[in-house]
């Protein structure tokens, strides 16, 4: 019986088993093979020792992804908690709300912002209407960063919600009954009881804005290349493979340490501390 049950749960596994093994162990593969290799096939270390002219852009693009991580948490944060002490009706009706803008392509809300963002755009039209002079924001850095924090905003808010909507609000409760300010509860209560979906959210936005490309292409006007933007020249445009193959197993490497950094943070955490 036991071995009948354990053949049905490997049957049922198997398609599991088979998507991972296609869309994610075997492009490893080919990413880890192609940054160990030259045009040839030949075994190297060049791809890897070439990648030192790309750490100014490796740091721009960590910074950009923590600045734009940090802005999203400090946006989300309160907003999550607001939506969970709504009632469930209201409650549903503002997670429509907050995602919505990802019922439209990624595509048409980076070319909105360009839209508005431009020095010709609706928000300087605006400001010249009232007699304020324009005010230079497209190519900038900060609209890449403005770019980044308004795709990936809603995926800090969610997790962080998902969280907060299931807290036990006698311990919140609690916390205020033993003489503890608002504050206080926020900080020694709610956050630490929210630790799961703030690593998650900072995950879910960080990850993207490092590696994100069009948004810095169209909001930064070039001129502020992104590891992202590299990885994308090195295959559509230099189809230099090897190359773009040894960046991208890079970044895939920062990318782990920062989620087991995070996950580690997470789990050091013991509870709530009055």
């Amino acid at each position: 019986m036991n071995s009948r049950s354990s053949l049905k749960t490997k049957l049922v596994a198997s398609p599991y088993v088979v998507w991972s093994a296609l869309f994610i162990v075997a492009p490893l593969f080919f990413v880890v093979y192609y940054s160990f290799t030259d045009a040839a096939g030949n075994f190297t270390f060049e791809n890897i020792m070439a990648l030192s002219k790309f750490a100014p852009t490796f740091l721009r693009s960590i910074w950009f992804g923590i600045v734009a991580t940090l802005i999203c948490l400090v946006i989300a944060f309160p907003l999550a908690y607001i939506i969970s002490q709504k009632t469930e009706k209201v409650q549903r009706t503002l997670v429509m709300l907050v995602m919505l803008p990802m019922w439209m392509s990624f595509l048409i809300r980076t070319y909105s912002w360009m839209a508005l963002l431009q020095d010709t755009g609706i928000i300087n039209s605006f400001l010249a209407k009232i007699g304020i002079d324009p005010i230079h924001m497209i190519n900038t850095s900060g609209a890449v960063i403005l770019g980044m924090v308004y795709n990936f905003l809603p995926y800090m808010i969610m997790p962080v919600y998902s969280v907060m909507a299931k807290l036990d609000r006698s311990m919140i409760e609690a916390c205020q009954d033993l003489g503890g300010s608002r504050l206080t509860v926020i900080r020694r209560c709610i956050i630490p009881m929210s630790m799961p979906g703030i690593v998650s959210g900072i995950t879910m936005v960080f990850v993207p804005s490092v590696s994100t490309f069009y948004i810095s292409q169209k909001l930064g006007g070039g001129s502020f290349d992104l590891i992202g933007d590299v990885i994308e020249r090195q295959f559509q445009q230099s189809y230099n493979y090897n190359l773009g193959a040894s960046i991208s197993l890079v970044l895939m490497v920062l990318i782990l340490i920062c989620m087991a950094v995070m996950n580690r943070f997470s789990g050091d955490e013991e509870g709530v501390v009055i």
